[in-house]
């Protein structure tokens, strides 16, 4: 686990299916969080697959649950790494709404940065997101991402089309965390 000041990142468990399934059929978090259109997953669905990644064992991924004052307020992880490149695409969800705006993601982001750069020995790390999602650009500027390059008017979202930005953070350009803990 690692823990920050108000945040912790940990495993998914099984019993945070019902959570994560719920965060994944909430239409205004999906609609802010960008990326791919809402579809509605069942319950049966997202044990299944949970109970398939588990099987597999693999340890591609680094995929963290957002703990904060005793409950799941979220998931994000690092993805398609690339072991050559040292990079890797980093994503985030605060699905508890009670935590928007709070610097909840700000932190879990600073969190999973140091993990990535100082764990994992990544050089990168980026993402993509909506234009319009200007809380989540803010969080990603906070913790030094920059925009790196942007597609006009390439999603489709919520009836209309907008900007993908993408945004990245060389390690080299991260000052690290002085209260960064990692533990049981």
């Amino acid at each position: 686990m690692i823990y920050g000041p108000r945040v912790t990142l940990r495993a998914i468990e099984r019993e945070d299916i019902p959570q994560v399934n719920a965060i994944n059929n909430d239409m205004e978090v999906e609609l802010a969080g960008g990326g791919d259109p809402p579809y509605p997953q069942s319950l049966a669905r997202a044990y299944a697959e949970f109970d398939r990644n588990a099987g597999e064992g693999s340890r591609e991924g680094s995929n963290f649950a957002i703990a904060a004052d005793g409950h799941l307020i979220g998931f994000c992880g690092l993805y398609r790494r690339d072991e050559i490149a040292s990079t890797a695409e980093l994503g985030i969800v605060i699905g508890d709404k009670a935590y928007w705006s709070r610097g909840y993601g700000r932190e879990s982001l600073a969190l999973l940065v140091n993990y990535g750069f100082i764990m994992l020995n990544l050089r990168r790390v980026y993402l993509n997101v909506h234009a319009r999602n200007e809380r989540a650009i803010r969080a990603y500027r906070a913790v030094g991402l920059v925009e790196e390059g942007r597609l006009r008017q390439h999603v489709w979202s919520s009836g209309d089309y907008d900007d993908l930005v993408y945004m990245g953070l060389l390690r080299a350009d991260w000052p690290g965390l002085p209260d960064y803990a990692i533990g049981n």
